[in-house]
């Protein structure tokens, strides 16, 4: 085992080598960066099944298809999006003079930035990687990939596969445990980009002012699905019950609770759970698992409070055993639960019922609250992360 300081100056001594390639060549051509995102787009085709494979066995039950689905298909189509626009973000852009200026024209040029960290979560462990990656190789920058070390076997995956692609002075991937990721977040990137929980975020922005490094961040929060009073309940249940089973529900955009009219609440519930029974039956072997010992048993602990409590909870008939946990819908939930307060990141929907003059009951109006509070505090929009090159969405 490499001691911690070994850990850091390793790492500062890969981040450096990029940063003197990065200067050697600063500018890189259009024709360099779509060269880039083609043999990355190339590499990740040929393997996409051995991530799949990979990925399977950091779950422990994970469908290839799955995977393919939400993993690889997403990045190749990230990357033909920006192979289709980088020409036109890489162009100047004009700006209006001030009347003072009047003879002068502006122009606004977007530069790459440098060395991009990004720190990948475990739960879309490709898609997570290769996405920002794309973005900063069409933007013009270097990467230091952070894999997760709960999906080990993708992560070695995706190391082989990138390697394949380019010189770990280019694009490299960077494996190890919590203390390699804390002194991964204190390199001097000129640009961080984090995915994951907010708890976790705000420890990568402390470490990142540090060096006064920006930082994307994408964070989970507290997403509901708010069914209304017209709505069609047998699709609305249908669409939910997608939304919380894929990936075993541990998605941050997943439905976190539903939101429905107080008539139709127990029809809803119900058709949920049919829904998620019928797109995967008990002797289906494409449910996800939950990723490991320690999140399912937060799973099954958030289920005990609400029972303790008083909330009822009814699971669907679902794939279960090992890590695999069926959806379960809770109703009777209140404020004081905490799955009411907490995230749930897993295959658990509190249904809470809202009164016919359509004012919220107690329980809903503290779960909009936090959604609220929660939403404007957390940074979630998704700038491409890397760049004053024109891409979708960056500052430049």
């Amino acid at each position: 085992m490499v001691t911690n300081t070994a850990q850091a100056e390793a790492l500062q001594g890969l981040l450096a080598r990029q940063q003197a390639q990065f200067m050697a060549s600063p500018f890189p051509s259009l024709d360099v960066r779509r060269a880039a995102l083609r043999r990355l787009r190339g590499v990740l085709k040929a393997h996409a099944h051995q991530l799949a494979a990979a990925a399977r066995r950091d779950f422990s039950a994970r469908a290839e298809a799955e995977t393919l689905m939400v993993d690889v298909l997403p990045s190749v189509l990230h990357i033909n999006h920006l192979l289709r626009g980088l020409r036109r973000w890489m162009k100047p852009s004009r700006r209006h003079t001030e009347l003072l200026f009047l003879g002068n024209s502006a122009r606004v040029m977007y530069q790459p930035k440098g060395v991009v960290g990004i720190v990948v979560p475990w739960n879309f462990p490709v898609y997570l990687a290769l996405g920002p990656l794309a973005t900063a190789l069409a933007a013009g920058n270097r990467c230091m990939i952070k894999t997760s070390e709960y999906a080990p076997h993708t992560s070695a995956a995706l190391r082989a596969l990138l390697r394949e692609a380019f010189d770990e002075d280019m694009v490299a991937v960077v494996e190890g445990d919590a203390e390699v990721a804390r002194a991964f977040t204190s390199l001097p990137f000129d640009h961080l980009v984090f995915t994951g929980s907010p708890e976790i975020g705000r420890h990568v922005m402390r470490a990142a002012a540090a060096n006064l490094t920006p930082v994307t961040l994408e964070l989970g929060g507290k997403s509901p699905a708010i069914v209304s009073r017209s709505a069609d309940v047998s699709t609305a249940a249908r669409r939910v019950a997608h939304g919380k089973t894929v990936n075993g529900g541990q998605i941050c955009v997943a439905p976190d609770y539903a939101l429905v009219p107080e008539e139709h609440a127990e029809r809803f519930a119900q058709a949920v759970l049919e829904a998620a029974s019928r797109m995967h039956p008990q002797d289906s072997d494409d449910y996800t698992a939950v990723i490991h010992d320690a999140a399912l048993a937060r799973q099954r602990a958030l289920l005990d409070d609400a029972r303790a409590l008083g909330a009822r909870v009814v699971s669907a008939a679902m794939p279960s055993g090992g890590r695999r946990l069926p959806l379960h819908v809770v109703l009777g939930v209140t404020p004081q639960m905490r799955l009411a307060q907490e995230e749930i990141f897993g295959p658990i929907l509190p249904v809470l019922p809202t009164a016919a003059s359509m004012k919220p009951s107690p329980t809903c109006s503290a779960a909009l609250a936090r959604w609220h509070s929660t939403t404007l505090a957390m940074t979630r929009r998704k700038p491409a992360p890397c760049s004053s090159a024109r891409m979708p969405g960056v500052s430049r």
